[in-house]
């Protein structure tokens, strides 16, 4: 699938300059933009980790973070792709098995629910950002990408007053426009250690299966509370988990809390 580029995206690429090409400029001009390409989509590469069994806690500098390095009994169980009509009966079950938890929503569906937005927060849940729309960051320009995460962020001030502490990329992919805006926002770029793969599934137990191995403190597993980029009754999957899951944490003497606690 073809981007357009343009001025910013140029520069981004580091194909805007002319000004010191060689005298034979096409090669010159190749090998720069093929450099910078390369340069640019590498954080997707070291991003795989996600896919692991193990993943180490960041890569340098906390760019990217799959889990906290803490012996704190913690763990933080983190929500995709909301709000959605029905995230109000996540946010019931959880008040009753009295889970914490972080919500990464999308802008666009932030703008549908806002109510559901400030319910998250006044029942104690972290609301994060997953970006405004939900479309993956290597198919995307950079200019498309710094507007998607500056529109994300406005729709966080506009309905909670304030800009989200965390942000994670749709598809777990980023590259370095994702680091570069993210980091612009103030921003801290958290993927996950485990995840249930629940839309895939039609039965809790595989999906507490993945989640087993990786309830470790520090860890930060990764749900879907909703059917919004998900096959029809994931969410409803999701509900089900949810008990088997917090028993499971309290026979390990874990607790589940927001990532802003996790990460403190």
């Amino acid at each position: 699938m073809p981007v357009a580029l343009d001025g910013y995206d140029m520069v981004m690429f580091g194909i805007g300059r002319t000004d010191s090409i060689s005298r034979n400029p096409v090669p010159a001009v190749a090998g720069a933009a093929a450099g910078a390409a390369l340069a640019y989509f590498i954080p997707s590469v070291l991003v795989l980790p996600t896919f692991w069994k193990d993943p180490p806690e960041s890569l340098p500098a906390k760019l990217c973070r799959w889990r906290a390095a803490t012996t704190h009994p913690e763990v933080a169980l983190t929500f995709d792709d909301g709000p959605s009509f029905d995230t109000a009966r996540t946010l019931d079950a959880l008040d009753e098995l009295d889970i914490q938890a972080t919500f990464f929503v999308l802008g666009t569906q932030m703008c549908a629910q806002p109510d559901t937005v400030l319910e998250m927060a006044a029942r104690g849940h972290e609301v994060a950002s997953h970006g405004f729309e939900h479309r993956h960051h290597l198919l995307s320009s950079p200019r498309a990408i710094r507007t998607d995460l500056a529109r994300a962020v406005q729709a966080h001030r506009d309905i909670l007053g304030r800009p989200p502490r965390f942000y994670r990329p749709t598809y777990g992919q980023l590259c370095a426009a994702t680091l570069i805006e993210a980091r612009r926002h103030g921003m801290e770029v958290v993927l996950w250690s485990r995840w249930g793969k629940e839309f895939a599934e039609s039965d809790p137990d595989p999906v507490l299966r993945r989640l087993e191995p990786g309830l470790v403190p520090g860890a930060i597993l990764l749900l879907h509370d909703n059917d919004v980029s998900c096959r029809t009754g994931t969410g409803a999957l999701t509900r089900r988990v949810l008990r088997p899951l917090r028993e499971s944490l309290q026979d390990k003497g874990l607790k589940p809390v927001t990532l802003d606690r996790l990460l403190r």
